[in-house]
């Protein structure tokens, strides 16, 4: 599969994901939408396949549904960042970008979730005032850890043995 190919591949399997296109004919409008894209970047140059693909090696690592949200909703981001600067007044470009849209609003916990794990990214871990702060959380963020859902799912188990209702 080329470079060019899993751009279009990413962009289908993100408004699939997420249930936008039950609808194959607007998925194939669409491709057609996307098709016009690539000859507006040239993308069939021969640079595109240096370095491998930019979003879709990342996909594999997220397996869970709620993290692909995460990924996903910022890859969706990043796609509308780069239309920005594009033309317009082409309706391929708008309709991409209006669908794209809707994708990014169906996505906010994926944003937030984002956000949060960019603060905490920022964060200056030898600010003796940000250190005194963790530390002071330590203790809840380990028992946070602790409950992870299969202990959850240990205890309710647990619990459901017990009651002889």
């Amino acid at each position: 599969m080329t470079c060019q190919t899993y751009n279009l591949f990413v962009l289908s399997v993100i408004m699939i994901y997420f249930g936008r296109f039950g609808n194959s004919s607007i998925l194939a409008h669409l491709q057609n939408d996307i098709d016009q894209l690539k000859a507006d970047f040239n993308s069939s140059h021969s640079d595109v396949a240096d370095g491998g693909p930019i979003f879709t090696e990342k996909l594999k690592n997220w397996t869970e549904r709620n993290e692909k949200r995460i990924i996903l909703s910022q890859i969706v981001s990043m796609y509308l960042e780069m239309l920005e600067g594009t033309d317009k007044s082409k309706a391929h470009i708008r309709h991409i970008s209006e669908e794209l849209y809707t994708l990014r609003n169906s996505l906010p916990d994926g944003l937030k979730k984002l956000k949060d794990l960019n603060d905490l990214a920022k964060l200056q871990m030898t600010d003796l005032k940000i250190q005194r702060k963790a530390v002071h959380e330590l203790f809840s963020v380990l028992q946070k850890l602790v409950e992870t859902p299969t202990s959850l799912k240990r205890k309710r188990s647990q619990s459901q043995r017990r009651c002889k209702c």
